[in-house]
């Protein structure tokens, strides 16, 4: 699979890490929103689990798409550019959209941590990165589900960008993202 970047189009490992990213953030808040629905027991907690999981996941997934983004080089041009201030705020969604997928695994893995709780991923257990602390514990959570607010409004501002670019603007921003289309 080429990893490089074309002059059109992101290359197609770029473009799955993309999708595969999406599709997991969605099932993230999806077993997070819809445990709800479970009564108290095996289903909720195997939802919490599966929550735990996939958030690590995007974690490992995400870590992969910036060494492989770094590889990928240049990224391709939007035709026809957009003005500068536009291309500052793209960076700027961007690198808030990176920190957020990184922080979010790494603050429920903390919490996780700090209340003692056994962090399992694919059936291998994973280290604790700080000692239990309770009271930190409830804290870090707090920040996890505040930027897990956070998150709907960064991801809802990303997809708005793209459809704003894709049906009014009329440019390839998003058809360098799409799986298998030629520029």
């Amino acid at each position: 699979m080429d990893i490089k970047n074309s002059e059109y189009r992101f290359s197609p490992l770029v473009i799955g890490l993309h999708w595969l990213t999406v599709i997991l953030i969605i099932a993230v808040y999806a077993s997070m929103e819809l445990r709800g629905l479970a009564p108290k027991g095996a289903l909720r907690d195997a939802m919490k689990s599966l929550h735990y999981l996939l958030g690590l996941s995007v974690l490992v997934i995400v870590v992969i798409r910036i060494g492989v983004r770094i590889q990928a080089g240049v990224k391709p041009a939007i035709q026809p550019p957009m003005p500068r201030w536009q291309a500052t705020l793209a960076d700027g969604m961007h690198y808030a959209l990176y920190s957020f997928m990184l922080a979010m695994p790494l603050l429920g893995w903390l919490t996780l941590s700090a209340a003692g709780k056994p962090i399992v991923l694919f059936g291998l257990p994973v280290p604790s990165l700080i000692g239990t602390d309770v009271a930190l514990s409830r804290q870090l959570k707090d920040v996890h589900e505040a930027l897990a607010t956070l998150g709907y409004v960064l991801i809802g501002l990303h997809a708005m960008a793209a459809l704003l670019h894709h049906y009014v603007m009329r440019d390839n921003t998003v058809v360098r993202m799409l799986p298998g289309r030629r520029p």
